[in-house]
Parts: C-alpha cells; structure tokens; sequence
C-alpha cells in the first residue's frame, strides 16, 4: 500500500470544480435505460454509448475519474484505443464497480447484502492492470418497517470496511458507498436518523480494518425523505440536513465527499449540491458522483440516432459543468436555460 500514491489519486477524484461520471450500470440495468428510448441493449450499442460519454469534448475539465463496468473496462474506441487508456490520457481517472450486488441476507427478511468479496483480491490486481485506480462498491440500506435492523448495517459496513482494505492493499482508491435508499415512504427525519446510524457504523467498521482514511472517497446519499411519504421540504432543509449528518460523522481526514443521486431528478441533485457548497466552509470538498442524474439529458437526446452523437454530449457536457460549478457553490438555477 503506498499512502502518498493513494492519498494523491483520493484527492485528484475530488479535485475544484470537478466530480465523477457514475457509468457502472449493469448489462441489465443499463437494457432498461436503453427500453425506456427504443433501441436494443446490444454490446456495440452499449459500447458506442459510453464511447459517447468518454469523449465529450471538454469533459475533462469537469469530471475527475469515470466509474465502468466489467463489460466496459475491456471495450475500446472504435478507433481501436481501449477505454482506460483514453480516459488517462483525458487525464481522467479510470474506476470500477467491483461489487457483485445486492442479495437477499439471511436472517433478516426484506434487507439485502452486498456481495462481491470471494476473489476481490485477484480481480482488484486484474482490474490495476487494465488501468483502474480507483474501484467501487454500494451497499444498500432500506427503509421501512422494523429496519434496517443494526445487524443488516452492521454486515454491510464490514463488507464496505473489507472491501475498502482490499482496494487500498492493491494501490487502489475505495469509494465508500453506503446508500440510504429515499424509495421509501419515510420522513426526512427518519432518513436523517437511519443515514447518521449508518455512517456511525461504517467508520467504526473503517477504523476497525484499518483503512487508511487519507486514501478513500465517500459516496453518501444527501438526506431527503422517502418518494412515498407525501412530505415537502425545501432544498434548503435538504441541505442543512445533509451538512449536519455529515459534519457529525465523517472525519476530516477523509479527502472527500462526491454524492450519489439516488433517483433526484437532474435539476434536483445539481440544486441541492450548490446549496450544500453554499453552506460555508466544509471540513472536505463535497462534489458529485451522479449516474443518471449526470446521463438522462445525454441518453434522450442521442436516442440510438448516430445523428444526434453530438447532441448527446453536448447534454453531457452541460451537466458536468453545471455539476461542476454547483460543486464549488457557483450554480444557479438560471443557467439551467442558458446553452452550454
């Protein structure tokens, strides 16, 4: 484990004005964004739209590192250049998903584990090789009656502490991600609560492994009520909310913090993020780590069409920057109308 080079990747993944491009969806998730615009979710299709999201011009100056899948790691440019070698070039750091999933976990009726840990350590060698360096694994807390329960929190920030350990053993950066899903029909009182337990538990878990804090990435939820509670609050108490967990539970010595999106709409991720930044001085830069919050506004306008490639990353490359400027408390809801 060298801490200079893992601290130096950490800090490059949170770098001003900058977040990472979440593009790790699975084969079967990524057949469901592409139903939802007609077109077959084949490899080459596959293939050429993350070709179209990897060499969006001027992408570089608001994504730090891009997130791929197994598939997408091994997939090259149709100019014959494999993908992790282009992003570097980019000065882009490539990363990957090495989880395997969320799976039922025994004992414990409606919680899942995240699996992925048997062979982590030859696939992490695998996966440095072909350039990566930084990996990421989510774990998945649910809210609804009766839990999560502390033991499902609990196996699932020893899986996160484990992998965490693993990545930094092989020279890889961990994104830390333990996801509080906003499915639910909870308050944001109740997600302020469960998130708070959850971050608690992984730091305990962290500390435990000895992971190295300088040399990981944290990738929280923001604190936002379930989609079926009915409860309306503003961006502003999204905000404070989100700070006040944050301030409370993750050390300072963490390099960063890039946020997942969770099912927020586009605008929505992008406005709470500036007032987050907006929130004064943060013990670490805050930035994001968006999948579908960064690709729908790309996705529709590309539609499959080799004709619209250039209006997809041109909606691309309008998110990140909006993104990016959020990321350093820039943003404003004006700029959603303006051209790119």
């Amino acid at each position: 484990m060298n801490h200079q080079e893992l601290t130096a990747i950490a800090q490059a993944m949170v770098a001003k004005s900058k977040g990472i491009l979440a593009a790790d969806e699975s084969t079967s998730t990524i057949g469901k964004r592409f139903n939802g615009i007609k077109i077959e979710s084949t490899e080459e299709n596959r293939r050429t739209y993350r070709e179209l999201l990897f060499t969006t011009p001027g992408a570089a100056d608001y994504i730090s590192g891009v997130i791929l899948y197994d598939e997408t790691i091994h997939q090259k440019t149709k100019d014959g250049v494999p993908f992790p070698t282009y992003l570097t070039k980019l000065g882009i750091l490539p990363g990957i998903k090495v989880d395997t999933g969320a799976k039922p976990l025994a004992g414990a009726p409606g919680e899942t584990i995240t699996e992925g840990l048997d062979g982590l350590r030859e696939r992490l060698a695998a996966y440095h090789a072909l350039g990566a360096r930084f990996a990421k694994w989510r774990a998945v807390i649910d809210i609804g009656a009766g839990i999560p329960s502390p033991y499902a929190v609990a196996a699932n920030a020893a899986a996160l502490a484990r992998y965490a350990a693993l990545c930094q053993e092989a020279n890889i950066v961990p994104i830390v991600e333990p996801e509080v899903l906003m499915d639910g029909a909870h308050t944001i009182e109740r997600c302020e609560e469960v998130t708070s337990a959850t971050l608690a538990t992984v730091f305990d878990h962290l500390f435990a492994a000895n992971v190295f804090l300088e040399g990981i990435v944290l990738k929280p939820n923001m604190i936002v009520p379930g989609k079926k509670s009915g409860q309306k609050v503003t961006p502003e108490q999204v905000a404070e909310a989100t700070v006040r967990v944050l301030k409370r539970h993750v050390p300072s010595a963490v390099p960063g913090i890039a946020f997942l999106s969770g099912g927020q709409s586009s605008v929505d991720a992008t406005h709470h993020l500036q007032l987050i930044n907006a929130m004064g001085p943060l013990p670490w830069p805050v930035t994001f780590s968006y999948g579908r919050a960064l690709q729908d506004n790309a996705l529709v306008a590309w539609s499959g069409h080799a004709s619209s490639f250039g209006q997809g990353q041109a909606a691309l490359f309008k998110r990140a920057k909006l993104n990016g400027l959020a990321s350093v408390g820039a943003y404003n809801g004006a700029l959603e109308n303006s051209a790119a």
